[in-house]
């Protein structure tokens, strides 16, 4: 068996710990034998529908409980999972059915475990001539033991946050994950006897399904899993979690914490909950705002949250997870930077006065990678030079499977273009000005939507998180750029042009440049990936 397989179901066997399911309603702990006793039963299940060695299989569901032994049996098998994006309210389901039977045809699956709340898309798959199989079902087989894996072989197919329409599933190997799991624990200083993790994170995302479901079970780690339903159903669930099971380490992107701190102050009393066992809270999957980690650390002090627990981090599915941390128990650490030199001459210089911009330091790489920062003729550049970012090492995939077959992901060096642009400090740490794509070049300068986006949202009247800076004629010597914001005021003339002025004149303070329109819209408008990351390129038909 691979190192990965092994040694899981070593630790399944031997671990003292497990994961606790059905917060807040039925709260159930399964040790991690209990899972890997229903895995084999799930496996046996998975072998009677011909599931071997380098199938695809991919998941629809929506329970920690089913999904934990569901993935260890495809691992059992051989074989590789692509946990689908699941629906929320903001999505087209019709969209969404036709680009879900895209990526099962793209991926080739060999079958499609669905199990509730997902069970009226049964018959649906089953009529495109897909072999569907539940977990209820496979449950009820005899228990079967693994087969051969290798290093080598596929174990998650992660969609990338933005598969719609042409659909992308990054490769992530068995030795991945070794890679990535490994570096992490040590970046987190990770300690098996006393850390609990609590999380909602969704599994069809790379931080939820790789971070915060395989590494624990990887390693035999006590968990709390509930879902992104439990969680905005009850923001506070979570803190009530962390109290409730002495949480050590937690993770969201950056627009939850937003979220969790407007709760904390609105809608809870110092003495609900205590925060103080959490020492490691981690802010991944965009872009982290520093402006939102202070309103953070500012709400939960009353509860016990402390400022150096909340540690900002840089990832993504191409490394399997996680690229760096900032320092364990650091918390925080900012670099300001003079905002002109930034925009127009590609350079960091640290600034106290005048125009500046204050970007979060991401810490070093992770043992296992190299980062580094190249211009556009792929020369590198030294430490406090904006370019793109570079990484390379064992947790790096090899590469996508996509529509059109394999896209290799490396160069001929093994370097990864993350497509983000950003630079390293003096002392190499990282530190992401933004995505080169969604960058506005005026007058050749660099505008870096969430600066704009930040600025908008300040405006009274404009949900949190919910504004969007799209680019305009991109490539042409006149780009521009448009503002979309929801508003609950959408519908009252008088507040929209209020509104229309404001986000205006916050963007101009911000970045000294106007947009050319703002548009004010209806809440859940938006475009927003399955995991709450902004789609900007889809926001274009909203300002045009």
């Amino acid at each position: 068996m691979s190192r990965f397989t092994e040694t899981m179901f070593h630790n399944a066997r031997t671990s003292p710990h497990g994961m606790v399911t059905g917060e807040p309603d039925a709260p159930v702990r399964h040790s991690w034998a209990d899972v890997h006793e229903r895995a084999c039963r799930v496996a046996g299940g998975l072998a009677a529908a011909g599931i071997g060695h380098a199938d695809a299989v991919a998941v629809l569901a929506g329970a920690p409980v089913e999904i934990a032994p569901t993935a260890q049996a495809v691992w059992m098998r051989g074989a590789s999972l692509t946990m689908l994006h699941q629906p929320t309210p903001r999505t087209d389901l019709l969209r969404w059915a036709e680009e879900t039977i895209g990526v099962i045809d793209m991926i080739s699956a060999k079958a499609v475990i669905v199990s509730d709340p997902f069970m009226a898309a049964a018959p649906v798959l089953a009529e495109r001539g897909l072999t569907v199989l539940t977990v209820e079902a496979l449950l009820a087989h005899a228990p079967t033991g693994p087969t051969a894996t290798g290093e080598d072989d596929i174990a998650l197919m992660q969609l990338t946050s933005g598969s719609t329409g042409s659909p992308k599933a990054v490769q992530i190997s068995h030795a991945n994950i070794v890679a990535n799991a490994e570096a992490m624990m040590i970046g987190c200083r990770f300690d098996l006897d006393t850390d609990v993790i609590v999380s909602w994170l969704p599994c069809f995302h790379d931080m939820g399904m790789t971070g915060y479901l395989t590494v624990p079970m990887y390693v035999g780690a006590e968990l709390v899993k509930v879902t992104p339903v439990d969680f905005l159903r009850d923001t506070l669930l979570w803190a009530r979690l962390i109290d409730k099971y002495k949480g050590t380490m937690t993770a969201a992107p950056n627009f939850a914490y937003k979220v969790f701190a407007k709760r904390l102050r609105g809608q809870a009393t110092p003495g609900d909950f205590d925060l103080s066992s959490l020492r490691w809270a981690l802010s991944g999957a965009e872009q982290v705002d520093p402006f939102d980690v202070e309103d953070l650390c500012d709400a939960g002090a009353p509860f016990g949250l402390r400022p150096e627990a909340i540690i900002p981090a840089y990832g993504m599915a191409e490394t399997t997870v996680a690229v760096s941390f900032s320092p364990c128990g650091g918390g925080m650490l900012v670099d300001e930077v003079d905002a002109d030199l930034l925009t127009l001459l590609h350079r960091a210089v640290p600034a106290t006065h005048g125009r500046t911009r204050r970007l979060v330091n991401l810490g070093r790489p992770l043992s296992g990678l190299e980062l580094r920062v190249v211009d556009e003729d792929g020369g590198v550049l030294g430490p406090r030079g904006v370019g793109v970012i570079e990484v390379r090492g064992g947790p790096v995939t090899k590469g996508y499977l996509t529509e059109a077959g394999f896209l290799a992901a490396q160069d001929a060096r093994g370097w990864y273009d993350t497509g983000d642009l950003g630079y390293l400090t003096e002392c190499g740490d990282v530190v992401v000005c933004g995505r080169l794509k969604d960058v506005i070049i005026m007058a050749g300068r660099n505008i870096y939507p969430t600066d704009i986006e930040r600025a908008a949202c300040r405006v009274p009247g404009v949900r949190p998180g919910c504004s969007v800076a799209v680019r305009l004629d991109a490539g042409l010597s006149r780009e521009t750029f448009a503002v979309a914001v929801e508003s609950t005021k959408h519908d009252q003339p008088d507040d929209v042009r209020r509104i229309e002025r404001l986000v205006a004149h916050e963007v101009v303070a911000e970045v000294d440049v106007r947009p050319r329109n703002v548009v004010v819209l209806e809440p859940g408008t938006i475009p927003k990936t399955p995991s709450g990351k902004l789609r900007r390129a889809h926001a274009l038909s909203l300002v045009s």
